[in-house]
Protein backbone atom coordinates (compact mmCIF):
# COMPACT_ATOMS: atom_id res chain seq x y z
CA UNK A 1 0.00 0.00 0.00
CA UNK A 2 2.54 2.36 1.09
CA UNK A 3 4.66 1.48 -2.04
CA UNK A 4 1.67 2.27 -4.58
CA UNK A 5 1.03 5.60 -2.51
CA UNK A 6 4.98 6.26 -3.00
CA UNK A 7 4.59 5.15 -6.77
CA UNK A 8 1.86 7.78 -7.30
CA UNK A 9 3.32 10.22 -5.70
CA UNK A 10 6.06 9.91 -8.06
CA UNK A 11 4.23 9.88 -11.07
CA UNK A 12 2.54 13.08 -9.90
CA UNK A 13 5.39 15.23 -9.30
CA UNK A 14 6.76 13.64 -12.39
CA UNK A 15 3.89 15.03 -14.67
CA UNK A 16 4.20 18.27 -12.70
CA UNK A 17 7.37 19.01 -13.68
CA UNK A 18 6.81 17.43 -17.46
CA UNK A 19 4.07 20.06 -17.78
CA UNK A 20 5.59 22.72 -16.23
CA UNK A 21 8.86 22.15 -18.32
CA UNK A 22 6.80 21.62 -21.31
CA UNK A 23 4.85 24.94 -20.33
CA UNK A 24 8.73 26.86 -20.06
CA UNK A 25 9.58 26.51 -23.65
CA UNK A 26 6.50 27.15 -24.94
CA UNK A 27 6.78 30.47 -23.34
CA UNK A 28 10.18 31.01 -24.51
CA UNK A 29 9.40 30.25 -28.16
CA UNK A 30 6.37 32.06 -28.26
CA UNK A 31 8.90 35.31 -26.76
CA UNK A 32 11.38 34.53 -29.81
CA UNK A 33 8.86 34.36 -32.65
CA UNK A 34 7.48 37.87 -30.81
CA UNK A 35 10.83 39.32 -30.88
CA UNK A 36 11.84 37.70 -34.66
CA UNK A 37 8.03 39.78 -35.74
CA UNK A 38 9.45 42.93 -34.12
CA UNK A 39 12.58 42.72 -35.58
CA UNK A 40 10.85 41.86 -38.82
CA UNK A 41 7.88 44.28 -39.05
CA UNK A 42 9.82 47.06 -40.79
CA UNK A 43 11.90 45.10 -42.97
CA UNK A 44 7.77 43.56 -43.82
CA UNK A 45 6.56 46.94 -44.33
CA UNK A 46 9.41 47.30 -46.81
CA UNK A 47 8.60 45.18 -49.24
CA UNK A 48 4.82 45.80 -48.87
CA UNK A 49 5.21 49.64 -49.51
CA UNK A 50 7.71 48.91 -52.57
CA UNK A 51 4.62 47.44 -54.12
CA UNK A 52 2.11 50.00 -53.70
CA UNK A 53 1.10 53.32 -55.05
CA UNK A 54 1.09 56.49 -53.00
CA UNK A 55 -3.12 56.24 -53.00
CA UNK A 56 -2.43 52.84 -51.71
CA UNK A 57 0.06 53.84 -49.15
CA UNK A 58 -2.01 57.00 -47.60
CA UNK A 59 -5.21 55.21 -47.68
CA UNK A 60 -7.03 54.30 -44.00
CA UNK A 61 -7.34 51.71 -42.88
CA UNK A 62 -3.68 50.41 -43.62
CA UNK A 63 -3.59 48.11 -46.29
CA UNK A 64 -1.52 45.51 -45.67
CA UNK A 65 -1.28 43.27 -48.95
CA UNK A 66 1.09 43.90 -51.86
CA UNK A 67 -0.14 46.30 -54.71
CA UNK A 68 0.18 46.78 -57.76
CA UNK A 69 3.06 50.03 -58.35
CA UNK A 70 6.22 47.49 -58.26
CA UNK A 71 7.48 47.98 -61.64
CA UNK A 72 6.40 51.84 -61.57
CA UNK A 73 7.73 52.14 -58.11
CA UNK A 74 11.57 50.71 -58.37
CA UNK A 75 11.70 51.96 -62.17
CA UNK A 76 11.18 55.79 -60.76
CA UNK A 77 13.67 54.76 -57.73
CA UNK A 78 16.39 53.80 -60.46
CA UNK A 79 16.25 55.75 -63.05
CA UNK A 80 14.24 59.49 -61.19
CA UNK A 81 16.36 59.63 -58.36
CA UNK A 82 20.14 57.91 -60.12
CA UNK A 83 19.94 55.16 -57.57
CA UNK A 84 21.65 53.09 -59.78
CA UNK A 85 24.91 55.39 -60.23
CA UNK A 86 24.82 56.13 -56.47
CA UNK A 87 25.04 52.47 -55.67
CA UNK A 88 28.13 52.03 -58.30
CA UNK A 89 29.70 54.46 -56.56
CA UNK A 90 29.09 53.11 -53.30
CA UNK A 91 30.21 49.73 -54.49
CA UNK A 92 33.48 50.87 -55.89
CA UNK A 93 34.50 53.30 -52.63
CA UNK A 94 33.43 50.76 -50.45
CA UNK A 95 35.95 48.14 -52.64
CA UNK A 96 38.77 50.12 -52.75
CA UNK A 97 38.57 51.61 -48.87
CA UNK A 98 38.20 47.20 -48.02
CA UNK A 99 41.25 46.24 -50.07
CA UNK A 100 43.82 49.46 -49.02
CA UNK A 101 42.46 48.92 -45.76
CA UNK A 102 43.15 45.19 -44.72
CA UNK A 103 46.60 45.57 -46.62
CA UNK A 104 47.42 48.53 -44.39
CA UNK A 105 46.54 46.93 -41.33
CA UNK A 106 47.99 42.92 -42.01
CA UNK A 107 51.22 44.95 -42.42
CA UNK A 108 50.70 47.15 -39.33
CA UNK A 109 49.74 43.91 -37.18
CA UNK A 110 52.61 42.14 -38.83
CA UNK A 111 55.03 44.88 -38.15
CA UNK A 112 54.16 45.21 -34.03
CA UNK A 113 53.90 41.39 -33.42
CA UNK A 114 56.72 40.08 -35.22
CA UNK A 115 59.33 42.64 -35.08
CA UNK A 116 61.21 44.55 -32.19
CA UNK A 117 61.45 48.36 -32.48
CA UNK A 118 61.32 51.33 -29.68
CA UNK A 119 58.35 52.61 -27.96
CA UNK A 120 56.58 49.67 -30.08
CA UNK A 121 54.01 49.38 -27.26
CA UNK A 122 53.59 52.82 -26.94
CA UNK A 123 52.80 53.09 -30.90
CA UNK A 124 50.11 50.36 -30.44
CA UNK A 125 48.31 52.50 -27.45
CA UNK A 126 48.37 55.36 -29.54
CA UNK A 127 46.92 53.85 -32.47
CA UNK A 128 44.18 52.38 -29.81
CA UNK A 129 44.04 55.90 -29.05
CA UNK A 130 42.06 57.17 -32.39
CA UNK A 131 39.56 54.85 -31.67
CA UNK A 132 38.16 57.32 -29.19
CA UNK A 133 38.07 59.97 -32.15
CA UNK A 134 35.47 59.20 -34.84
CA UNK A 135 35.02 60.61 -38.07
CA UNK A 136 32.12 62.90 -37.16
CA UNK A 137 34.50 64.32 -33.90
CA UNK A 138 37.17 65.47 -36.40
CA UNK A 139 35.34 65.94 -39.63
CA UNK A 140 35.85 69.67 -39.61
CA UNK A 141 39.40 69.61 -39.56
CA UNK A 142 39.59 66.94 -42.02
CA UNK A 143 37.12 68.55 -44.31
CA UNK A 144 39.59 71.69 -44.03
CA UNK A 145 42.57 69.63 -45.15
CA UNK A 146 40.97 67.02 -47.65
CA UNK A 147 39.67 71.36 -49.25
CA UNK A 148 43.04 73.00 -48.91
CA UNK A 149 44.95 70.41 -51.30
CA UNK A 150 42.11 70.17 -53.86
CA UNK A 151 40.46 67.21 -53.60
CA UNK A 152 37.23 68.39 -52.50
CA UNK A 153 34.38 66.45 -54.83
CA UNK A 154 36.64 63.82 -55.80
CA UNK A 155 37.16 59.81 -54.97
CA UNK A 156 40.47 60.85 -53.48
CA UNK A 157 38.16 62.35 -50.37
CA UNK A 158 35.83 59.54 -50.31
CA UNK A 159 38.36 57.01 -49.89
CA UNK A 160 41.95 58.20 -48.66
CA UNK A 161 40.80 59.29 -45.31
CA UNK A 162 39.49 55.82 -44.52
CA UNK A 163 42.34 53.94 -45.39
CA UNK A 164 43.75 53.82 -41.52
CA UNK A 165 42.15 51.07 -39.15
CA UNK A 166 42.86 51.25 -35.60
CA UNK A 167 40.04 48.37 -35.41
CA UNK A 168 41.52 46.39 -38.20
CA UNK A 169 45.08 46.42 -36.63
CA UNK A 170 44.14 45.37 -32.99
CA UNK A 171 41.73 42.55 -35.07
CA UNK A 172 44.96 41.24 -36.79
CA UNK A 173 47.27 42.17 -34.26
CA UNK A 174 45.38 39.88 -31.64
CA UNK A 175 44.89 37.02 -34.49
CA UNK A 176 48.80 37.18 -35.26
CA UNK A 177 49.35 36.22 -31.20
CA UNK A 178 47.33 33.60 -31.23
CA UNK A 179 49.77 31.93 -34.17
CA UNK A 180 52.65 30.07 -32.64
CA UNK A 181 55.78 31.67 -32.72
CA UNK A 182 57.47 28.57 -34.24
CA UNK A 183 55.92 28.97 -37.47
CA UNK A 184 57.78 32.64 -37.83
CA UNK A 185 61.18 30.76 -36.18
CA UNK A 186 60.92 27.79 -39.36
CA UNK A 187 60.00 30.72 -41.74
CA UNK A 188 62.93 32.64 -40.65
CA UNK A 189 65.58 29.49 -40.52
CA UNK A 190 64.15 28.70 -43.99
CA UNK A 191 64.98 32.47 -45.40
CA UNK A 192 61.10 33.27 -45.93
CA UNK A 193 61.69 36.98 -46.73
CA UNK A 194 58.87 39.72 -45.09
CA UNK A 195 56.36 40.14 -47.92
CA UNK A 196 56.46 36.12 -48.48
CA UNK A 197 55.64 35.58 -44.79
CA UNK A 198 52.87 37.47 -44.94
CA UNK A 199 51.19 36.67 -48.41
CA UNK A 200 51.58 32.83 -48.48
CA UNK A 201 51.67 32.37 -44.34
CA UNK A 202 49.90 34.56 -42.49
CA UNK A 203 47.31 35.41 -45.11
CA UNK A 204 45.80 32.12 -45.47
CA UNK A 205 45.75 31.59 -41.86
CA UNK A 206 44.07 34.68 -41.44
CA UNK A 207 40.94 34.24 -44.13
CA UNK A 208 38.60 34.30 -41.90
CA UNK A 209 39.71 37.24 -39.80
CA UNK A 210 40.32 38.96 -43.79
CA UNK A 211 36.78 38.26 -44.33
CA UNK A 212 35.25 39.16 -41.06
CA UNK A 213 37.06 42.45 -41.82
CA UNK A 214 35.55 43.01 -45.10
CA UNK A 215 31.84 42.87 -44.29
CA UNK A 216 32.72 45.36 -41.14
CA UNK A 217 34.62 47.87 -43.66
CA UNK A 218 32.31 47.36 -46.72
CA UNK A 219 28.67 47.72 -44.56
CA UNK A 220 30.46 50.87 -42.90
CA UNK A 221 31.64 52.67 -46.08
CA UNK A 222 28.18 51.28 -47.76
CA UNK A 223 26.53 53.49 -44.96
CA UNK A 224 28.05 56.59 -45.52
CA UNK A 225 26.28 59.62 -45.32
CA UNK A 226 27.83 62.71 -43.62
CA UNK A 227 30.99 63.34 -44.66
CA UNK A 228 29.97 62.26 -48.78
CA UNK A 229 26.88 64.98 -47.88
CA UNK A 230 29.63 67.70 -47.02
CA UNK A 231 32.57 66.83 -49.47
CA UNK A 232 30.90 65.76 -52.43
CA UNK A 233 28.69 68.50 -54.97
CA UNK A 234 28.77 67.17 -57.97
CA UNK A 235 25.43 64.29 -58.64
CA UNK A 236 27.44 62.29 -60.76
CA UNK A 237 29.96 61.20 -57.59
CA UNK A 238 27.09 61.04 -54.59
CA UNK A 239 27.22 57.91 -52.82
CA UNK A 240 24.15 55.67 -52.60
CA UNK A 241 22.85 57.31 -48.99
CA UNK A 242 22.04 60.58 -50.29
CA UNK A 243 20.60 59.19 -53.34
CA UNK A 244 18.11 57.61 -50.75
CA UNK A 245 17.68 61.39 -48.46
CA UNK A 246 16.37 62.01 -52.36
CA UNK A 247 13.86 59.82 -52.17
CA UNK A 248 12.81 61.01 -48.86
CA UNK A 249 11.65 64.26 -50.53
CA UNK A 250 8.34 65.97 -51.19
CA UNK A 251 7.25 65.71 -54.66
CA UNK A 252 4.96 68.05 -56.71
CA UNK A 253 2.32 67.22 -54.65
CA UNK A 254 3.87 67.70 -51.67
CA UNK A 255 3.78 64.13 -50.26
CA UNK A 256 6.66 61.94 -49.71
CA UNK A 257 6.23 58.79 -52.46
CA UNK A 258 6.72 55.94 -49.73
CA UNK A 259 6.42 53.43 -52.59
CA UNK A 260 9.85 54.76 -54.38
CA UNK A 261 11.25 55.52 -51.41
CA UNK A 262 10.95 51.44 -50.09
CA UNK A 263 12.01 50.28 -53.77
CA UNK A 264 15.26 52.36 -53.34
CA UNK A 265 15.80 51.46 -49.62
CA UNK A 266 15.47 47.58 -51.04
CA UNK A 267 17.58 47.50 -53.98
CA UNK A 268 20.42 50.05 -51.87
CA UNK A 269 20.54 46.75 -49.47
CA UNK A 270 21.32 43.66 -52.24
CA UNK A 271 25.52 44.59 -52.20
CA UNK A 272 25.81 44.32 -48.78
CA UNK A 273 23.54 41.30 -48.08
CA UNK A 274 25.61 39.60 -51.06
CA UNK A 275 28.87 40.29 -49.59
CA UNK A 276 27.52 39.07 -46.47
CA UNK A 277 25.66 35.72 -47.64
CA UNK A 278 29.49 35.35 -49.97
CA UNK A 279 31.69 35.96 -46.54
CA UNK A 280 29.31 34.55 -43.92
CA UNK A 281 31.17 31.76 -42.76
CA UNK A 282 34.18 33.82 -42.53
CA UNK A 283 32.58 36.31 -40.59
CA UNK A 284 31.20 34.08 -38.08
CA UNK A 285 34.93 32.13 -37.74
CA UNK A 286 36.46 35.76 -37.38
CA UNK A 287 34.67 36.19 -34.42
CA UNK A 288 34.66 32.84 -32.98
CA UNK A 289 36.24 32.58 -29.88
CA UNK A 290 37.60 28.83 -30.69
CA UNK A 291 40.62 27.34 -32.13
CA UNK A 292 38.66 26.90 -35.72
CA UNK A 293 39.85 30.53 -36.18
Amino acid sequence: MVNNIASLWEDLTSNKYRRRKALKKIIIHILIVLAVLVLMIPLLWAIIASTQSPGQIYQYPPRLLPGNAFVRNFTIAWHRYNVGRGMLNSFYIAAVVSFVKIILALTSAMALVYYDFPIKTGIFFFILLTLLMPVPVRIVPLFDIVNDIGWANSYWALTVPFFASATGTFLFRQHFMSIPTSIAEAARVDGIGPVRFLVQILTPMSKNTIGAFVVITFVYVWNQYLWPMLIITTRSRQVVQLSMQQLTTSGPEQIVDWGVAMAGALTALIPPLIIFFLLQEQFMKGFALSDEK
